[in-house]
């Protein structure tokens, strides 16, 4: 296990990690995550047994920009778009559905996806670097959130690749927002307050 104080002068390293099939600790503009890159479905896996999660159960998508999500095939309708002109980047992550034909071969498969864009420039800048990324929160299934890299090593069933000690600028999670039903609902409250998403969604 690799283990950087912070970003700076690390992008070569998670780059290379990632694209590898290694599985990254990192910070993100809401709570430490476990990332990994889509098309190594053997990374995700050993992300899967870190956490102890339920193999069945999709990843969320990190992307560097809302620009970005076209790469992806997601159906942007009304209620999404407005949120994403609203919220992105930030601590607010969207399940959308997959345009038939249009996603790429690794979202094969799945019908809906959960995308985020963080409002970090340095995870900006690897996302950018790798491309989309498989990012969920660096805890045990359903357990709490761990505020520090320290206490997430401390949590996992196993070490990651690599870490990246940077600090959290707030430890609370993403909210997450269906927008693939007729009308939007909030299936997780997070950063983002109800009541910021019913005004935009007005």
């Amino acid at each position: 296990m690799k283990y950087l104080h912070g970003f700076q002068e690390a992008l070569p390293q998670v780059k290379d990690c990632l694209l590898d099939g290694g599985v990254a600790l990192l910070p993100t503009d809401t709570v430490y995550g476990l990332a990994v890159h889509p098309t190594r479905p053997d990374a995700a896996a050993r992300l899967f047994a870190m956490k102890r999660r339920p193999p069945g159960r999709n990843l969320p998508i990190m992307v560097a920009s809302a620009a970005d999500l076209k790469q992806l095939g997601v159906e942007i309708n009304e209620p999404a778009a407005r949120l994403i002109e609203a919220f992105f980047p930030g601590p607010l992550s969207l399940a959308l559905g997959l345009r038939e034909g249009e996603s790429p071969s690794w979202l094969a498969g799945r019908v809906e996806v959960a995308v985020r864009v963080p409002d970090d420039a340095e995870l900006q800048a690897v996302l950018a670097a790798t491309g989309p990324l498989l990012v969920t929160s660096a805890n045990l299934h359903e357990q709490a959130t761990p505020e520090s890299a320290e206490s997430a090593l401390a949590a996992l069933a196993d070490e990651p690749d690599l870490v990246i000690d940077g600090g959290l600028r707030q430890s609370v999670p993403s909210t997450l927002v269906n927008c693939n039903v007729p009308a939007p609902v909030i299936e997780r409250e997070g950063a983002v307050s109800r009541e910021q998403i019913e005004q935009v969604l007005r």
